[in-house]
């Protein structure tokens, strides 16, 4: 078979339709119904893990909380309430309503950590009274902040339900 414009020998509607069934394929993984709960309970698990976290360190460990941090436990804790709600029963639909919260939140958490790493200046904070949003009060591992943990919370939550979503259920 000859085409033209292909090095390869096949047409390139023939390359574009591949691509297109393999992007499709990948799109529609096939979940039984217990894979499906499993991934909104890590979701779940992972909120409420964050949220335990965050009230962990504000009420035992007495760590100031800045604006940006109020802001990420907006997004945070009502996700720990509403995945709990989507798994007893069983309601698939609950990512439309904790995905937002999800991204709003990785959103918020990212732009809160490009200003503890000085990326974006000081001058763009938020916080103008009380607590500076780019001071870091806390570091594990010697470079892991707080809005690094909530960071990778809600890039772990919002994973797992583009996954659910970008899957069919048996």
């Amino acid at each position: 078979m000859t085409g033209t414009g292909g090095g390869e020998g096949r047409r390139p509607e023939g390359k574009a339709a591949e691509v297109k069934g393999i992007s499709e394929a990948m799109s529609r993984i096939q979940l039984e119904p217990e894979q499906a709960k499993m991934i909104v309970f890590a979701s779940w698990l992972l909120a409420s893990v964050a949220t335990l976290g965050s009230l962990f360190f504000s009420e035992v460990m007495e760590l100031p909380v800045c604006s940006l941090c109020w802001v990420q436990r907006i997004f945070m804790f009502p996700l720990a309430i509403i995945l709990v709600l989507g798994l007893f029963p069983f309601d698939g639909s609950v990512v439309r309503y904790a995905l937002p919260l999800s991204l709003a939140g990785a959103g918020v958490a990212f732009y809160h950590t490009l200003l503890q790493l000085g990326i974006i200046p000081e001058a763009a904070a938020p916080c103008q009274q009380g607590v500076s949003c780019s001071n870091v009060s806390l570091q594990i591992f010697g470079f892991v902040s707080i809005p690094m943990l909530s960071l990778m919370a809600f890039v772990g939550i919002s994973g797992l339900l583009i996954i659910f979503k970008g899957s069919e259920v048996k």
